[in-house]
């Protein structure tokens, strides 16, 4: 197909052989074969950070925050934008009403705040194509919504809930060609659908490449969670698959094997930069603690590694 884009082992190898990059120190940086070369990096001051809503669940879910105090925290925080998860919206995951959409729109223009991208909970694995009809209907609502609100993207996931008895390949196949669809309509309204690798239909970076490999649409990329990948080197999982990566997913944790341990924030920086990612980097807080504090200290935390 014309236009097409194709990841494979061969070509990381292929790359690694004429690159001469990968070390021990930094694993070698995958994409796609339009990925900006990484002898150009990204450049200065081409990297915004944003915040991730989820980060605020439980505030968002009881009542105690709106969005709207969550774009004035954002603002007060030093966030660059905001990624306004749907599950916060009123009704989800009906569409809310236009003119609350274009409200939160209007906030988010006066106090200078961008809106990185917004995200359901979908699921494609059902073997019941009725069944995921529904999911994809789900998915392109909210490319509306995203498009209505300014939002470059739609944060998807492949699924999990689904325990039939299907391999990975025959399930793939259907999850791609859902994608592919939710990608095409998305085409048409001027929004992407970012696929998050989650660690569940998808638990590996060889996962991720497949699956982006079957989808094969310029209207889908990786939402590269940086705390999904339970492996022995996640940092060589993040570079593996930070070519594919239209946004991330910033979060104080990762996996090593399945043992969780802090970010190392110099590390993950250096595989943005030499992979020439531009754009946002949305962080997300897990876990107990005072959430305001928490967040707080992860801006500041990746502001820091960001300037140096």
């Amino acid at each position: 197909m014309k236009g097409s884009i194709k990841l494979t082992r061969r070509h990381f190898t292929q790359s690694l052989a004429i690159g001469g990059i990968c070390t021990l120190g930094l694993p070698f940086i995958g994409g796609y074969k339009k990925a900006k070369s990484l002898s150009k990096g990204t450049p200065a001051g081409r990297l915004k950070i944003s915040l991730n809503a989820f980060s605020f669940d439980k505030l968002l879910r009881d009542g105690s925050m709106t969005i709207f105090d969550l774009l004035d925290f954002c603002t007060k925080a030093g966030f660059d934008a905001v990624d306004l998860t749907g599950y916060y919206f009123p009704g989800y995951p009906a569409v809310p009403p236009d003119d609350y959409i274009y409200n939160v729109k209007k906030r988010a223009f006066k106090l200078g705040l961008g809106i990185s991208g917004t995200g359901v909970r979908n699921d494609f694995t059902w073997s019941d194509a009725g069944k995921r009809q529904g999911e994809k209907q789900l998915v392109k609502d909210w490319i509306i919504v995203a498009e209505k609100i300014g939002a470059p993207l739609v944060r998807i996931f492949a699924g999990t809930l689904s325990k039939e008895n299907y391999s990975w390949g025959e399930r793939a196949k259907w999850i791609a060609e859902d994608i592919r669809e939710c990608a095409e309509f998305g085409k048409k309204h001027g929004v992407m659908t970012a696929l998050q690798n989650h660690y569940d239909f998808m638990k590996s970076s060889t996962d991720v490449e497949k699956m982006l490999n079957l989808v094969n649409s310029d209207w889908n990329g990786l939402l590269l969670d940086i705390g999904s990948y339970h492996s022995p080197d996640p940092y060589k999982d993040i570079a593996l698959t930070a070519g594919l990566a239209i946004s991330w997913q910033l979060k104080e944790k990762v996996f090593v094997n399945d043992i969780q341990t802090d970010t190392d924030y110099a590390k993950v920086m250096d595989i943005v930069k030499q992979c020439g990612y531009a754009g946002y980097l949305p962080l997300e807080t897990l876990g107990d603690g005072d959430t305001v504090k928490k967040v707080e200290a992860l801006f500041q935390k990746v502001e820091a590694v960001l300037n140096t």
